[in-house]
């Protein structure tokens, strides 16, 4: 079983909106839509765990998930005060333990069901992998003065995005040790780095974008257009 685990629990406090980022309208519908519709193309997934806040099921139901005709079931489940905690949730409701999960930011609306299925794949064969953009500019690391003490060569340097994808057992576990200890990581993976466990890195999209600002909404729109014209 591979289980999508879909995180859309934000409050949109950067955005300074009523409304949570992951239901700002691209191409006439909440963006969470597109996310949605991209974990349902992928062969590969056989359930879809939507975390948002407990507020949002009826909206979700309404606005997000009728109106896509969606092949697999979506389960929802109730998001927590912060990322970290949303996942957690997310893994309680796996129902089978033997599985993989892809965990996904329901803001980065541009995955394709394609690289999903890439990420899923290597994840299987390796236990945990995240897609991710090699690093193009200049790297260089300052002091707490903003002086450069020196250039970070970039050759191995990643970008990480979502998905990623893992064994349930172990990211279960790295969860539950993160947990019991307080730690809180910027990303899934680095869970699982923290316990010791090796994940693998193939490379994403440029367009595979997380909204988070109001900027990243307005190239969001213009990458809709794009589209748009090119088809």
């Amino acid at each position: 079983m591979v289980y999508a685990i879909i995180v859309a629990a934000g409050k949109g406090t950067r955005m300074n909106s009523s409304i949570p980022k992951q239901f700002f309208e691209i191409n006439g519908r909440p963006m969470l839509c597109s996310t949605l519709k991209a974990f349902d193309s992928c062969a590969l997934v056989d359930s879809i765990i939507l975390v948002v806040p407990s507020d949002d099921f009826q909206f979700c139901i309404d606005r997000v998930i009728n109106p896509l005709d969606m092949s697999i079931e979506v389960k929802l489940v109730k998001g927590g005060a912060e990322r970290q905690e949303s996942v957690y949730n997310g893994l309680l409701a796996v129902d089978e333990i033997n599985s993989t999960v892809v965990i996904h930011d329901g803001v980065r609306p541009f995955i394709s069901s394609d690289l999903i299925g890439q990420c899923v794949r290597e994840a299987i064969l390796h236990k945990a992998c995240v897609l991710g953009l090699p690093v193009s500019d200049t790297l260089k690391l300052s002091d707490d003065n903003k002086y450069i003490l020196e250039t970070i060569p970039r050759d191995s340097v990643w970008l990480a995005q979502t998905p990623q994808a893992f064994d349930y057992t172990l990211i279960k576990k790295a969860h539950d040790i993160a947990k019991k200890v307080g730690f809180t990581g910027t990303d899934d993976a680095m869970l699982v780095e923290r316990i010791g466990e090796r994940v693998k890195i193939i490379k994403g999209s440029k367009n595979n974008i997380k909204i988070t600002t109001k900027e990243d909404l307005i190239f969001a729109r213009v990458i809709v257009q794009l589209f748009k014209l090119n088809n």
